[in-house]
């Protein structure tokens, strides 16, 4: 079997639920925010401060910490993704995993993965997160821009820690929109890509 299955995906369309029924369904550990309060643990910082400067990285502040001197000046930011970087690796070493975020495709480049990235139409997916939230018809333009927004984060993320473009077909082995057939389906569908692969 494929070590290491990585999920990247547009906010809406529940690629981090798929991500979680594939573990699921394949017996594997499934990490996503937990990959946080690890990193955190490697640096020795409180979670919820870990999680600021994570939350801050795309609102180009100017958060540094200084372990020794100016001349070591480093961003939280640049330390925090490679505190996750480590938990990432620690991972992929201990067994096989679904990974969801955080550049881990990237991160993993070297390693045997199977890297998911899921889509889906934009309303579809403003749609989607309406309804999971319980949101009045009233919240549709601020749910909008909260969609777009994440994704533009996502987007600068990911082109800013590895170069490449977040959402680029050939930077995945598989791209599927979950609205179409539904998230069974894109379960069924990565599991058969895998195994074509072994």
């Amino acid at each position: 079997m494929t070590k290491i299955i990585t999920i990247s995906r547009e906010f809406g369309s529940g690629g981090r639920e798929i991500g979680h029924r594939l573990s699921e369904r394949l017996g594997i550990p499934f990490y996503d925010k937990q990959l946080i309060k690890m990193a955190a643990e490697d640096i020795e910082l409180e979670e919820h401060i870990f999680e600021l400067y994570d939350d801050a990285f795309m609102e180009k502040e100017e958060m540094k910490y200084t372990p020794f001197s100016t001349i070591y000046e480093v961003p939280m930011s640049d330390q925090i993704f490679i505190a996750q970087s480590r938990v990432i690796h620690r991972l992929a070493e201990h067994g096989p995993c679904v990974i969801v975020g955080r550049c881990a495709d990237m991160v993993l480049k070297d390693e045997q993965c199977l890297n998911l990235f899921f889509y889906a139409n934009f309303k579809k997916r403003v749609q989607r997160l309406m309804e999971k939230e319980r949101m009045p018809e009233s919240e549709l333009k601020a749910m909008e821009k909260k969609v777009r927004e994440i994704d533009r984060k996502r987007k600068d993320y990911y082109q800013y820690y590895t170069g490449n473009e977040w959402g680029k077909p050939q930077n995945y082995h598989l791209c599927l929109d979950s609205h179409k057939a539904g998230m069974e389906a894109c379960i069924d569908a990565a599991i058969a890509y895998m195994n074509h692969l072994e």
